[in-house]
């Protein structure tokens, strides 16, 4: 079959390397791809943004398959289009979308059918949300409503912070669109992880548990990114806290989206914390998580084309997914200045010796491949993915592999997993 992977980031690096090993697939396309992409698929110059181009290019090359990564083009539409024109895709459709789409849309959705979450208010009036942060008092949570690519979610630490962060997104507008509502939100406390999971519209089929890393800097201090890496599997998502989120939240909220008459069929992201076991919501995402899906799909093990298309068919009755039992820890290399400005074009070095090295994984988040070389080309540049026996062993194998690749100005954490081990030295 030929398949086509929306997208150029680590996730669809990550994606395309794991279709790239079934044994279904015989041809394998990305649009637009990136330079270690282009080594396993052909890369196709159509944005994610151009929904007609990209159905077209599916109609003209006969694609099978099409496999949607990022949110934008899911909350535009694209599988609303394909499945118009006859073409098979996987993704939530538009108004499934929605719940990554509207932070409101999925609180209010939560709030109708008792989905565990924080205390929240929807403002389209600056002075109004003003007026709660000081009633409320801090620390509080102001986030945009809509699409900020993971950047668009503050917790203030004083009323000043917030009042700062308020007029950031409604007065300076730094979101665009996204900042047309605001939403404010109770502090959670807790450990954070991201729960993933497949849906078919009726049934949920989990990935294993993984914990993001979004600040900037070690111990999470800094603005927050679109992630800075994350540890597959999460402790803290003990068999009895899985159970929970599955009975409370997952399975509710594909029951509650098809009630509303947005049957799911994609993939789930639940962001939530956990406090002494109990798990809540901070936000969902309508696909996977960048950069939990690399140290998810490296332990996964079988064929995802069966899985991806039973989510499309609505059959995924009876499948299940071997998980190994190693422990998965990838740390994201950003380019100097991420997530602010940064520039690009840097000579990476040091990319063949780390690939060499045993249970390493490197995808390609912004890069280019000329004459030879890889450049960088974005602000996450590399997600460096390592295997180990445990969280210690995956770390100790991905900051090897990180300390060999070099560029001028290049920034990466130095703490991915260690919360895990602080779970288990419990």
């Amino acid at each position: 079959m030929k398949v086509l992977v929306v997208g150029g980031g680590g996730r669809e690096h990550t994606l395309v390397w794991k279709i790239s090993q079934s044994p279904q697939v015989k041809d394998l396309y990305c649009a637009p791809g990136n330079g270690g992409i282009s080594k396993i698929a052909h890369c196709i110059d159509i944005e994610t943004t151009d929904l007609e181009g990209l159905a077209r290019f599916c109609k003209d090359h006969k694609i099978d398959l099409t496999v949607v990564g990022p949110e934008l083009p899911l909350t535009m539409g694209i599988v609303d289009l394909f499945q118009g024109e006859g073409l098979k895709v996987f993704g939530a459709n538009r108004a499934a979308a929605q719940i990554e789409g509207s932070k409101a849309f999925a609180k209010d959705l939560m709030k109708q059918y008792a989905i565990p979450t924080a205390e929240y208010r929807v403002f389209e009036s600056r002075d109004e949300a003003a007026a709660y942060i000081r009633k409320k008092g801090a620390p509080i949570v102001v986030k945009a409503d809509g699409l900020a690519a993971g950047k668009g979610v503050t917790v203030a630490e004083t009323i000043q912070e917030a009042l700062e962060i308020l007029d950031r997104i409604m007065v300076q507008r730094v979101f665009g669109e996204a900042g047309e509502r605001v939403m404010i939100e109770e502090r959670l406390v807790g450990e954070e992880v991201s729960f993933i999971a497949f849906s078919d519209g009726k049934r949920v089929l989990p990935m294993a548990s993984s914990q993001d890393h979004k600040p900037i800097y070690d111990d999470d201090k800094g603005p927050n990114t679109g992630g800075m890496g994350a540890y597959s599997p999460a402790p803290v998502v003990t068999p009895e806290v899985h159970r929970r989120i599955m009975q409370e939240i997952m399975i509710p909220t594909i029951k509650a989206l098809a009630a509303e008459g947005y049957p799911y069929q994609g993939v789930l992201y639940a962001g939530l914390m956990i406090q002494d076991g109990v798990p809540k919501v901070l936000e969902f995402n309508c696909r996977l998580g960048d950069p939990e899906t690399q140290p998810i799909l490296v332990r996964m093990n079988g064929d995802l084309i069966p899985i991806l298309e039973a989510c499309i068919g609505g059959d995924l009755g009876g499948l299940e997914i071997s998980w190994d039992s190693s422990a998965a820890v990838c740390v994201v290399m950003a380019s100097q200045g991420y997530p602010g400005a940064y520039e690009k074009g840097g000579i990476i070095q040091g990319l063949e010796e780390a690939e060499r090295m045993e249970g390493v994984y490197i995808f390609h988040a912004g890069t280019t491949h000329e004459a030879g070389e890889y450049l960088t080309n974005g602000g996450r540049v590399l997600g460096v993915t390592g295997l180990g026996k445990g969280i210690k062993e995956a770390m100790e194998t991905t900051y090897r592999a990180a300390s060999k690749i070099s560029w001028d100005g290049v920034h990466y954490r130095k703490d991915i997993g260690r919360k895990a081990l602080s779970w288990l030295e419990e």
